[in-house]
């Protein structure tokens, strides 16, 4: 199967399989390189279905890139509630003022300059390259990733490094439909080459797909490491109320309102009595032991908040999490 064969059955499964998203269907140019912007950075570490209601109620109340440029933090941080990763926000607008104030309100159509933006590596910028220019671009998310390990059968850590993967890439080829293209081709990945449970019979490339010929679909991913990390929560309670405050202290959940917290050694958390709850924050794994102190404390930047007062404020997962354990106490 030559590459123009494969990208011709590729974009015929695409149009007619491909998934209604609200960031896809018919736009402005300006429309659709905001709406891409938005939808691209959500969609880093989060799900296509968790991100779509966040997206939604996001354009809603931000609308426009401009609008994001000068729309407020707590605003900002109230429609990202939920999604968590929050310096994706941040990044977000300060990457909507750069564009406002120097390339006038358009997104730069170059790779070099969209990677000097905030929160746009190689994925994403390649990603808008491909959907919003209409480049020849195949941004390799973990889906087409998945597929190039198939495809190709690549088990070992030496064949699934980032350099070695661009290379197998070149199997796709170009196409006369550079945008429609390079979302086909994750479309394959995210509905087809799923991690467990492929639809191998109904994928346009399996006639060159060695996992499917040798029936072995397991895929090794790079070895990651999650640190773990131990903590204890200290919890100042004062009529129902608890004690948040402004996180200026980790470099987690920067200056959004978490319990008083230090980092203790694994040895302190073992011997604690206290009640403890695991929490996985990108690439951390928390062991955080709940120590409920009697006495009242002062800090800057402080907040009581009680369970009623929960949605007017933004608070991170991470937050109420601990806030719905001690709840339980």
């Amino acid at each position: 199967m030559n590459k123009q064969i494969i990208a011709k059955e590729i974009l015929k499964w695409y149009d007619n399989n491909r998934r209604i998203l609200p960031w896809r269907k018919q736009l402005t140019n300006k429309q659709k390189e905001y709406f891409t912007l938005v939808s691209e950075i959500m969609l880093q570490q989060t799900q296509v279905k968790t991100v779509i209601p966040f997206f939604n109620n996001f354009i809603k109340k931000i609308p426009n890139l401009l609008a994001l440029a000068n729309t407020r933090d707590k605003k900002l941080m109230k429609c990202w509630e939920g999604l968590g990763y929050y310096s994706r926000a941040r990044n977000l607008k300060k990457t909507a003022k750069i564009i406002i104030k120097d390339f006038n309100g358009r997104l730069p159509d170059s790779i070099e300059l969209l990677k000097t933006l905030p929160g746009i590596g190689d994925y994403t910028s390649t990603a808008i390259m491909a959907i919003v220019f209409n480049k020849q671009f195949i941004p390799i998310d973990g889906n087409v990733e998945r597929i190039l390990k198939r495809v190709f059968y690549l088990k070992s850590e030496k064949e699934i490094n980032k350099d070695n993967l661009h290379k197998k890439k070149s199997l796709f080829g170009k196409s006369n439909r550079p945008s429609d293209y390079a979302q086909a081709i994750m479309e394959i990945g995210a509905l087809i080459c799923k991690p467990k449970d492929p639809l191998c019979h109904k994928c346009p490339v399996n006639k060159i797909c060695t996992a499917y010929k040798k029936n072995d679909f397991e895929t090794k991913s790079k070895n990651k490491f999650n640190k773990v990390k131990y903590f204890e929560a200290e919890i100042y309670e004062n009529n129902n109320k608890y004690l948040l405050i402004k996180n200026n202290k980790f470099n987690f959940l920067k200056n959004l309102l978490i319990f008083p917290m230090k980092e203790i050694d694994q040895n302190k958390f073992k011997s604690s009595f206290n009640k403890s709850i695991n929490i996985k924050i990108s690439n951390m794994d928390m062991r955080i032991t709940i120590n409920k102190i009697k006495k009242n404390k002062y800090f800057n930047n402080s907040f009581l908040i009680g369970k009623d007062d929960l949605k007017n404020h933004i608070l991170p997962s991470f937050t109420k999490k601990i806030f719905n354990s001690i709840m339980r106490y």
